[in-house]
């Protein structure tokens, strides 16, 4: 357990694998699938308890029978609620079952076609399957569980605008194989064009500020030409995203702009940008959505230009975002 729980502590701190409460990790112990609770995140391993044990038979046998709608059985009397994705943790074989949005891999996954682009691992030790887009939970699961009755002792399953699923014996072998797809997947990002955080806040009442997102970084999505276009065209690459940060970017020309469209969009996006000045956030952003931010930008800016990307459709933005255990997640997000 406490290696599992170091190593999630470490790869929690990492924003190109894991974005604040994204991603889930579990291993089984006996008839025991301890799993991260849902809203919790993998950085705080160390110094909270994140993970729910969980009964392991009873979902292997809900498994057998294609139940995929099963609820995991607690074994405890903790609050927290097991992963929206805990089954995806049952169907692995494997001891330590990790799942993260890692960057390098995502800002592939979230392109047109990425599954008939797959060539031969880079590793013999490694055998990969992929899944096609399905909303986190049953309907994941049912896919995930097609792919290993296709494709026999796979360790890796990579999740189409989502992210991957890593299955081995043992910590160490876990992160030998997500190192290994992270420098097989690399991309070198967009070069920034040195815009700096603006200076000032815009003001759009007597009590509403938005001031300047704080990571530079991000800037580039409203000051660079490229990505100001592409956001407006790709917002909706992966789940997490819709969730925290909403189904549409509210991107604008000017000041002016914004304060004009800020009336008549319901709810207040949280987020703004501002064409050529930066990206402005009212004060409910918080820690979890500014790392999904963060994401956003590092995964659009590996693209390139003539990249086509898959982007969700409006009926798979509508489940997530009409999904009581999502709205859970949100409810606890720090």
């Amino acid at each position: 357990r406490s290696s599992v729980e170091a190593y999630c502590a470490t790869i929690g701190t990492d924003p190109l694998l894991v974005q604040g409460a994204g991603g889930n990790v579990s291993w089984k112990d006996a008839d025991i699938l301890w799993v991260k609770a849902s809203g919790t995140w993998l950085a705080d391993a160390a110094e909270k308890d994140i993970f729910v044990p969980v009964d392991l038979p009873s979902l292997h046998k809900a498994i057998a029978a294609r139940n995929f709608e099963v609820k995991p059985s607690v074994c405890s009397d903790s609050p927290l609620r097991p992963s929206i994705e805990t089954l995806l943790h049952a169907l692995m074989p494997h001891t330590v079952v990790v799942h993260v949005h890692a960057v390098e891999v995502l800002a592939h996954l979230v392109r047109r076609g990425f599954s008939h682009t797959l060539g031969a691992p880079p590793d013999s030790t490694i055998r990969w399957a992929c899944v096609g887009y399905h909303k986190p939970g049953a309907a994941l699961a049912i896919g995930i569980a097609d792919a290993l009755a296709a494709t026999p002792g796979a360790n890796v399953i990579f999740l189409q605008n989502h992210g991957v699923v890593i299955g081995a014996d043992s910590v160490a072998e876990v992160d030998t194989i997500l190192q290994t797809l992270v420098a097989a997947f690399r991309v070198e990002p967009r070069r920034p064009n040195g815009a700096q955080v603006p200076s000032t806040a815009i003001e759009t009442g007597p009590d509403q500020t938005w001031r300047p997102v704080a990571d530079p970084l991000v800037h580039q999505l409203a000051t660079d030409p490229v990505l100001f276009e592409r956001l407006q065209s790709a917002w909706a690459l992966y789940p997490d995203h819709v969730v925290f940060l909403g189904p549409s970017p509210l991107a604008v020309n000017d000041k002016d702009e914004f304060a004009s469209r800020l009336r008549t969009t319901v709810p207040s996006p949280g987020v703004v940008f501002v064409r050529n000045v930066g990206v402005f956030a009212d004060p409910t952003l918080n820690a979890g959505k500014q790392a999904q931010i963060r994401c956003y930008y590092d995964v659009l800016a590996r693209q390139a230009t003539d990249t086509p990307l898959s982007p969700l459709t409006e009926s798979d933005i509508g489940e997530l975002l009409n999904w009581d255990a999502e709205r859970y997640r949100i409810q606890i997000a720090k």
